[in-house]
């Protein structure tokens, strides 16, 4: 039965299960559910981008939690303020972890981009390191590496929290912060990383969750396939504090009606997400309602259905109707498709020649390839 995201969040909250992991697309809610599930469990209210966890029972990671760092673009002085909050305050302050922050930061993204926390933690300035010695001060960063930035922070505090929790006897812990924290859900870490760093991410946060001994419980959220599937085949993994039945894995939905659906996910291996992928895509074509983001779901169903077919290249499988179509699909299709997890080229519709595109590829890949989407 359908149900708000209030009533999900309940659902996450009745769950006994150590981890819960959920894959949804895009604009389906994921984001809202956190706070749902905050405001559900914590009893104070507080403003949206405020993260006071003192004496919290949810620790969170969404789109919130940037909202926490912003730029000042002064051409002297470009740098990332840290806006005054306990959670910043603790990690950086309380426990020093910038070294940490820093170090983890630099392995997701190049050893010659350099963040500096300045002596009152109140900001970070970045550099970049050149072959002569001479860095380049005061640089912004982008966008990816930004959240990346703020990911690190937040996996430090978490690393942290673990370690303290798993002291079994809580007046030998020496500190008392987190003695109501019963969940930390993060929603969508880091999408913005290539694919061999986004699977290392999913294993770190695996690990860590393994390594937790206490009663603290985990909601993972995500959009991307590839991380839902890595994260899901590393907790099944058995450790000596793990087994993978703590885990429960679900599918969240939003309905034409306005209410959603948590579908549990019962089978031994990751769902078929190709084909999950192709109905979005059918339901985007009958609607007309199609986005950039789509040519990156058609991309991602032909990257999949090459390697099941045992082809080098996802370009092998485009039709060439003519001398030289495949690779103008394929150029069209690499465009659209590129940096399509950022929010921002999500929600631009495409023109009405590359709506055409698209329906016609995607008629030709499941004519050719068999796709049946009756059941899906």
């Amino acid at each position: 039965m359908p149900n708000p995201l209030t009533e999900i969040a309940r659902e996450l909250q009745d769950c006994q299960k150590k981890v819960q992991l959920i894959y949804a697309f895009n604009g389906v809610g994921k984001t809202r559910l956190s706070r749902e599930f905050k405001d559900l469990i914590d009893s104070q209210d507080s403003e949206e981008g405020d993260t006071d966890f003192i004496n919290a029972r949810v620790l969170y990671y969404n789109a919130f939690t940037e909202d926490l760092f912003y730029w000042n673009n002064s051409r002297e002085d470009v740098k990332l303020n840290i806006s005054p909050n306990n959670f910043t305050d603790w990690i950086l302050r309380t426990q020093g972890q910038d070294a940490n922050i820093t170090r983890r930061f630099q392995h997701y993204t190049t050893s010659i981009l350099t963040p500096r926390f300045h002596p009152l933690l109140t900001s970070i300035s970045f550099s970049l390191e050149r072959g002569d010695d001479t860095p380049v001060e005061n640089i912004k960063i982008s966008k990816g590496e930004e959240s990346n930035l703020i990911w690190c922070v937040f996996y430090c505090l978490i690393s942290e929290v673990v370690e303290i929790l798993n002291i079994p006897e809580p007046e030998e812990r020496g500190e008392q912060t987190f003695e109501n924290l019963q969940y930390v859900f993060i929603d969508d870490p880091v999408s913005s990383l290539d694919d061999n760093h986004l699977i290392e991410l999913a294993v770190d946060i695996a690990n860590l969750i393994k390594d937790s001994e206490s009663e603290l419980k985990f909601i993972i959220t995500t959009h991307n396939p590839l991380f839902y599937n890595v994260l899901y085949n590393e907790l099944n993994i058995r450790s000596q504090n793990y087994r993978p039945r703590e885990c429960e894995k679900y599918r969240l939905e939003k309905n034409e009606s306005g209410t959603y659906t948590l579908t549990p996910q019962t089978n031994d291996s990751p769902f078929s997400y190709h084909l999950h992928l192709m109905k979005e895509l059918q339901i985007a074509i009958e609607s007309g309602n199609i986005h950039k983001y789509h040519f990156s779901f058609l991309r991602n169903i032909l990257e999949k259905t090459s390697t099941f077919l045992g082809h080098e290249k996802w370009v092998d499988l485009l039709p060439e109707e003519t001398d030289g179509a495949r690779d103008r699909y394929f150029s069209r299709i690499i465009n659209l498709s590129s940096h399509s997890n950022h929010s921002g080229e999500e929600t631009i519709a495409v023109n009405d020649n590359d709506k055409r595109v698209l329906e016609h590829l995607f008629r030709q890949i499941q004519e050719r390839y068999h796709f049946d989407l009756s059941n899906n």
